[in-house]
């Protein structure tokens, strides 16, 4: 089996949108409950799909929802992010491969209605791998990743801390 390193879908995004932010939640220092985008994207969450199955914790990944086939769903609420959506999505898949579940996933992004199928295959694993070893390396540091201004700062809930 893989160590996965207490590793989370979160911070497989994280690592995508900010790595400051990456680091800081790996401290335990979580500002998102703060955040109305996020509070939003839960509420789209429940109403979107109020029917299927939710939040399925398996280790140390949580899935939104399956349908059948091992098909797992992600869900979100734009697609400004959809490389770390997708990221985040294939290591569900590679997580699960480890266990001996073959899966595919969708991201659902209900506002929009469209639906994003992903595949794992072994050049994404590969690359996951190397992705995976670069969180390590940055949650384990004793020093934070400097601040990098992306155009979505200003509406994250760490703003404050990268910069006032």
């Amino acid at each position: 089996m893989y160590k996965f390193y207490r590793i989370t879908g979160a911070k497989i995004n994280q690592y995508f949108v900010c790595k400051r932010q990456l680091w800081l939640s790996s401290k335990k220092i979580e500002m998102e409950q703060t955040s109305d985008a996020v509070a939003l994207g839960k509420i789209i969450h429940e109403k979107s799909y109020s029917r299927k199955l939710k939040e399925i914790e398996i280790g140390s990944i949580k899935i939104d929802f399956l349908e059948s086939k091992c098909e797992v769903h992600e869900v979100k609420k734009s697609r400004k992010m959809e490389k770390a959506h997708e990221w985040q999505m294939l290591y569900y898949l590679f997580y699960l491969k480890d266990l001996g579940i073959t899966a595919t996933g969708i991201i659902n992004y209900p506002i929009l209605r469209k639906r994003v199928k992903v595949i794992l295959t072994p050049e994404k694993e590969k690359e996951l791998k190397k992705i995976i070893m670069e969180i390590k390396k940055i949650v384990s540091s004793n020093m934070i990743p400097r601040a990098e201004r992306k155009p979505y700062c200003k509406k994250c809930s760490y703003y404050e801390l990268c910069w006032c």
